[in-house]
């Protein structure tokens, strides 16, 4: 009489049953049920190899084909029954080919271990998720340039350490998170090739002992390139790490963006309202509006990271070639991609309905923060930088002594500072013009943020251009 073990994929140098307990701690099938549909594309590729070396007929490939089809067609419907002996993914739909097809269902697994099973089915699945997640960041991209475009004439203040810096645009803001989100998406196009390697072929780690063709395998299943070692292909999982790394230096921009955001929208702020759509009540303060979505993008951040420090010290302690430890790296990858996948789209959501209040935030411009351009005026006239800003130093003292702002100190007040001040000093105290000295590449100038602007769009459609020359190559 067969155990209950012998239906598994390892079962056979085994009797007793398996505690219970074990068996739970043991299955995966619970979160790795989401890569059904790479399992079964590996799966078709597969026999087609097998067919191709001669290990199954063409009778019994299409018989498999077929049988996948069905199982295929099950899980797009939502009728697949999981069953209690079901381990894995692959266990799970290696058993239900059986049952649709017979016999000739065990001649699937010829030459492939579960080992080269699973990272060709994470590869296979994660770069699906990596060109979703490429869609969502331009989308989110494209909302932000746009809206910088749309309001390209608003100055605030610019703030470092938390104080007032320098007028700068707020659209100059928007495309700093713009050109740090571009990154992003670069690297995970880095990524992206790393990810498309085949493992599939390397059994368990010695390689496969059958002419299985590597190189039809990489075609079928659109891959870049084929695994150089077989015990490197099945065992690491550097490309997983790559991408919680990515998905943490994502969420860590988002992060800030969202901070500036929740203190732009304070009441002491009042630079910007959330749309209630992104926002939600207090149970008890009826006049409270949460910026809740800011928050938990904020607190995604954290959640990101614990994922890929911990996936880090699982790998960290392990010996070479497979160990069950790296059961890990799916749900790390998972909830990862789950993640960021939500952050993109809220945040989208976020800058594409929040509310400026322009008249606010240029009232919060002061004349403190003109003091740069008061030492920018003495350099135009000769002093080195490091004079002018002394004596522009001096300026503010004198003005904050008498507890006065700079526009309030007389041409007399000035010129016992230095005589280098003229009645023309009087025209650093305007701060549009502050803004439109910064006409370098990349300053807050008009005609520097439009060549942003233009500079990010140009990008964008090149990136548009590009993901659907690879959709239909794929």
């Amino acid at each position: 009489m067969e155990t209950a073990e012998g239906s598994k994929l390892w079962g056979g140098r085994f009797v007793g049953a398996i505690d219970p307990v074990m068996e739970r701690f043991n299955a995966s099938i619970a979160y790795d049920q989401r890569m059904w549909d790479a399992d079964i594309r590996g799966s078709k590729a597969y026999v087609k190899a097998l067919e191709g070396a001669k290990l199954v007929t063409t009778e019994e490939k299409t018989q498999i084909l077929q049988g996948l089809d069905q199982i295929s067609e099950e899980w797009t419907k939502g009728v697949f029954v999981i069953k209690a002996d079901d381990e894995d993914i692959h266990t799970a739909n290696e058993r239900r080919l059986k049952e649709l097809i017979g016999t000739a269902a065990g001649k699937l697994h010829t030459g492939r271990s579960r080992n080269d099973q699973v990272v060709t089915d994470m590869r296979l699945w994660l770069r699906d998720a990596i060109s979703t997640l490429t869609d969502s960041a331009l989308l989110l991209i494209s909302t932000t340039v746009e809206r910088a475009a749309a309001e390209i004439d608003v100055l605030f203040p610019g703030y470092t350490h938390m104080q007032r810096a320098q007028p700068i645009r707020w659209s100059h803001w928007m495309l700093s998170y713009a050109v740090a989100l571009r990154r992003d998406v670069e690297r995970l196009q880095e990524i992206k090739k790393r990810v498309n390697v085949l493992p599939l072929g390397s059994g368990a780690i010695a390689g496969t002992p059958f002419n299985i063709d590597r190189e039809l395998l990489r075609r079928e299943l659109s891959f870049d390139e084929i695994s150089l070692n077989s015990m490197d292909a099945t065992a690491q999982r550097d490309f997983v790490v790559e991408f919680l790394f990515w998905a943490s230096l994502c969420l860590t921009h988002l992060s800030k963006m969202a901070e500036d955001l929740l203190l732009y929208s304070t009441k002491e702020f009042s630079f910007v309202t959330l749309s209630d759509a992104y926002s939600t009540g207090s149970s008890l303060m009826p006049q409270k509006k949460n910026a809740d979505s800011l928050e938990l993008i904020r607190s995604k951040a954290g959640r990101v990271f614990g994922r890929c420090a911990g996936f880090m010290m699982t790998l960290k302690g392990l010996p070479s070639s497979y160990n069950k430890d790296l059961q890990e790296d799916k749900e790390a990858m998972f909830d990862c991609y789950d993640s960021v996948h939500a952050v993109l789209q809220v945040t989208t959501g976020v800058i594409s309905t929040l509310q400026i209040n322009a008249s606010v935030m240029e009232a919060a411009l002061s004349a403190d923060m003109l003091a740069t351009d008061l030492a920018y005026y003495l350099v135009r006239k000769g002093v080195p930088f490091r004079d002018a800003h002394a004596l522009s130093g001096k300026v503010v003292f004198t003005a904050e002594s008498r507890n006065v702002t700079l526009t309030q100190l007389t041409l007399d007040d000035l010129t016992a500072i230095s005589p280098l001040f003229e009645s023309d000093v009087a025209s650093v105290w305007d701060y549009s013009s502050s803004v439109e000295q910064y006409s370098a590449t990349g300053g807050t100038a008009r005609s520097s943020v439009g060549e942003q602007v233009q500079h990010m769009r140009t990008w964008l459609a090149q990136q548009k251009t590009f993901t659907t020359l690879n959709s239909e190559s794929g």
